[in-house]
C-alpha cells in the first residue's frame, strides 16, 4: 500500500468505541505530525505535504477522520465532541509525542477543539482555513445543496476533476483521489446526510471560548485569491484580539484548499513556524 514516491504510507487502524478509524502512516523518526482533512475529504489530500514533512524529518499520520474516507462510513455520533475523542484516541493509541496537530477547513476545527480540551497533548497547531467561527443555521443547506449537485457517479477521472476543482486542477485531483471506483463509475467514500449532520454544532454556536483557551503556538494559514477562503477580516481580527500571539500568513492565489493549491508554499510555512 502507498504511492511510488520514495517514501511510502502503510495503513494503522485505530477502533474506539466501535467505530473504525484509519491512518496513513508515512513513518519517520522525528517530531509528531497528524494531518486532519476538512469535510467530505480525505487523509490522501495531504500526501504532498505528507511526504514533504517526511523528508523534513517528521514522523507523519493522516487520519481518515470519522464518516470519511476508509474510516467508519455512517458513524452514529459525529459530534465535534466525537471528532475530538478520536484524535485523542488516535494519539494514545499509537503513542504519537505530543504531536503537531494540523487541520484545513473542519479538520483544522478539530484540531483547534482538541488542543482546547487538552492542552497537553500538542506541541503545536496549524490551522489550514479554520478558525472558531460563528453559528451559522444555514450551513447545512448550503452544504447539502452542493452535495445534490454531484453528477455521481462520475463516468471518468477527468469529469471527476473537472467538477470538483472548478477550474482548479490540483484541487480537482486532491479531491477526485478520494472518490471511490465502482463498475457503473466513481462514487464519494462519504454520505452526504453524514457530511451534513456533522456541522449540526457548528449551525448552532461559536466557539471562541475554546479558542481563547489554547495554549500552544498557533500559525492560521488563510487563502488570498479571487474567491478568497472562508476565514474573513472581521474574524481573523478577533482570533488576533483574543489570541496576540497568533502568527498569521495568508497564501495569494490561493481559496480554500491552500494544501492543494500551494503544498510547497504551505510545507515551507509549516517548516519555518515549527522549525
Amino acid at each position: 500500500m502507498g504511492d511510488s514516491s520514495s517514501f511510502r504510507w502503510s495503513e494503522l487502524v485505530v477502533v474506539r468505541d466501535g467505530v473504525r478509524l484509519s491512518c496513513r502512516d508515512w513513518g519517520g523518526s522525528g517530531p509528531d505530525v497528524l494531518l486532519l482533512h476538512g469535510l467530505a475529504g480525505h487523509a490522501g489530500e495531504w500526501d504532498a505535504t505528507a511526504r514533504a514533512l517526511r523528508e523534513a524529518g517528521y514522523r507523519v499520520l493522516a487520519l481518515d477522520q470519522r464518516g470519511h474516507g476508509n474510516s467508519e462510513r455512517r458513524p452514529e455520533d459525529v459530534s465535534r465532541a466525537a471528532y475530538v475523542a478520536d484524535v485523542v484516541a488516535v494519539v494514545r493509541e499509537l503513542q504519537l509525542q505530543r504531536p503537531v496537530l494540523i487541520g484545513q477547513s473542519l479538520g483544522g476545527h478539530t484540531a483547534l477543539l482538541t488542543a482546547a480540551a487538552h492542552p497537553e497533548l500538542p506541541s503545536a497547531l496549524v490551522l489550514v482555513e479554520a478558525g472558531p467561527g460563528g453559528s451559522n443555521p444555514d450551513v447545512q443547506a448550503g452544504i447539502a445543496e452542493w452535495f445534490a449537485s454531484w453528477p455521481v457517479p462520475f463516468p471518468t477521472r477527468e469529469d471527476a476533476v473537472a467538477f470538483l476543482g472548478g477550474g482548479k486542477r490540483a484541487v480537482g485531483e486532491g479531491w477526485a483521489s478520494g472518490l471511490e471506483e465502482r463498475a457503473d463509475g466513481l462514487w464519494p467514500r462519504f454520505d452526504a446526510d453524514v457530511m451534513v449532520r456533522s456541522l449540526d454544532d457548528n449551525a448552532t454556536r461559536s466557539f471562541w471560548d475554546e479558542w481563547a483557551a489554547i495554549t500552544c503556538p498557533t500559525l492560521a494559514v488563510l487563502g488570498q485569491g479571487e474567491q478568497g477562503g472562508i476565514i474573513r477580516d472581521e474574524e481573523y481580527a478577533e482570533m488576533v484580539r483574543l489570541r496576540p500571539g497568533l502568527y498569521g500568513v495568508s497564501v495569494p492565489g490561493t481559496g480554500h484548499d491552500v494544501h492543494l493549491e500551494r503544498p510547497g508554499v504551505l510545507h515551507d510555512l509549516l517548516t519555518g513556524f515549527l522549525d
